[in-house]
C-alpha cells in the first residue's frame, strides 16, 4: 500500500489529531495516548450510571453507507457514555439514490450543528473525501472503508493485546485468513509495526494474499501450521465472501481444513498464545467453536474494550483530556 496525503489530513496546523482516518501516519506516542486514556474509561462500563459529561452538548452522526450492527452499536454506546447526542443514519446510499451526493448529505447535517461524523462505506476513500471538505470544527472517524482501513478496530485490538500481553516488542503476531480483502488486516499491520512488534506474519492461501505484501513489514506464509509456530497472538480474519470475485478458495470445507483455527493448530503456537477475531465470526469456516469459546479466546474482551477505545478516540478529537470522570448527576 503506498502512502498518500492522508496523514496530513488527519492533523491540524498545530499537529493535533483532527480526524482518525487510518493508522498509517500516526506515531507510537499518539496510539499509546489513546490506549492510556481508554484505560480510564474501562471502569465507566462497570458503574451503575455509565455516563460522564465530557462531550455534553456535542452531536455525533453515525453515517453508515455499509451496514454493521456491531460497529455502529459500539460507536453509539461510546458517544452516549460521553453524554453526546447521537444520530444513526444507515444510509445505504439512500441520499445518492435521490440524486444527492455524499457531500450534499454531509453539508445538510453540518447545518444541523453536527460535531463529528463516524463514516463507514463499502468503497475506499469516503471518510477521506468528507474529511477534505468539512469545516475545522467538524471531526471524522473512519469506521471502515472498502479494503483500505479500519483504524478503530486496530486500536481496540492493540488495547486488548496490551491488556493481556504487555509490551509489543517481545511478541510474535500472526494475522490469518483473507488478507487481500481485509481493511482490518492493513490497519493491524500498521499498528503492530508502529508499536514495535517483534514479528508480524500473515497467513493465507496465495489467492488471498496481496502481491508484495512483504513491503508492509510482514512475513507471508501459505502453510498454516508453519506460520503459527511460536506465535504469541493469533489474529483471525473473517472470510469476506461478498467481496470476492471469482473462485478464490476451493470450498468452505477445504478452506477450514487448510486455514481454519482448531485446538490442534493453536497448540503449535506459544504455550500461552491468545486468539482474537474482529467479528462477526464464521464458525466452522475460519475458527472452530472450541477455540472461539475457549480459555485462550479474547474475542468477547475485544467487543467490551471497543467501547472504551472509541470513547477515548472521540474524547481526543472533540474534547479535553478526561480529568473529571464522575457520572452526571
Amino acid at each position: 500500500m503506498s502512502r498518500n496525503s492522508t496523514p496530513d489530513i488527519q492533523f491540524d496546523t498545530d499537529g493535533q489529531l483532527r480526524h482518525l482516518l487510518t493508522i498509517d501516519g500516526l506515531n507510537a506516542e499518539t496510539i499509546i495516548e489513546i490506549l492510556d486514556t481508554a484505560e480510564s474509561f474501562i471502569s465507566i462500563g462497570q458503574r451503575h450510571i455509565r455516563k460522564v459529561p465530557l462531550l455534553h452538548g456535542r452531536t455525533v452522526v453515525n453515517l453508515f453507507f455499509e451496514p454493521s450492527t456491531r460497529t455502529r452499536t459500539t460507536f453509539e454506546i461510546a458517544a452516549k457514555r460521553l453524554s453526546a447526542d447521537v444520530i444513526n443514519l444507515n444510509a445505504s446510499r439512500m441520499s445518492t439514490s435521490k440524486g444527492e451526493s455524499v457531500l450534499d448529505t454531509v453539508r445538510t447535517l453540518e447545518a444541523m450543528h453536527t460535531d463529528m461524523f463516524v463514516v463507514r462505506d463499502g468503497s475506499s476513500g469516503t471518510a477521506h473525501l468528507i474529511a477534505r471538505h468539512v469545516p475545522a470544527h467538524v471531526h471524522i472517524i473512519n469506521a471502515g472503508d472498502g479494503r483500505h482501513a479500519h483504524p478503530t478496530q486496530a486500536m481496540l485490538d492493540m488495547f486488548t493485546i496490551r491488556q493481556h500481553k504487555g509490551a509489543f516488542d517481545q511478541l510474535r503476531f500472526a494475522i490469518v485468513g483473507d488478507i487481500l480483502h481485509s481493511r482490518v488486516a492493513r490497519s493491524q499491520i500498521h499498528a503492530l509495526n508502529i508499536l514495535g512488534a517483534r514479528e508480524v506474519r500473515v497467513i493465507g492461501p496465495q489467492t488471498l494474499l496481496p502481491t508484495e505484501i512483504e513491503r508492509l513489514g510482514v512475513t507471508a506464509f501459505t502453510n498454516m501450521d508453519d506460520g503459527l509456530s511460536d506465535i504469541d497472538v493469533i489474529m483471525m480474519l473473517r472470510l469476506q465472501l461478498e467481496r470476492m470475485e471469482g473462485q478464490l478458495i476451493p470450498s468452505s470445507q477445504e478452506y477450514f481444513r487448510l486455514y481454519g483455527l482448531t485446538s490442534e493448530r493453536v497448540a503449535r503456537a506459544a504455550p500461552d498464545a491468545v486468539v482474537m477475531h474482529p467479528g462477526p465470526m464464521n464458525r466452522g469456516l475460519e475458527i472452530a467453536s472450541s477455540v472461539a469459546d475457549g480459555e485462550r479466546s479474547l474475542i468477547l474482551p475485544q467487543v467490551t474494550n471497543g467501547i472504551a477505545v472509541r470513547m477515548s478516540i472521540m474524547a481526543k478529537l472533540m474534547g479535553p483530556q478526561p480529568q473529571n470522570l464522575e457520572p452526571e448527576p
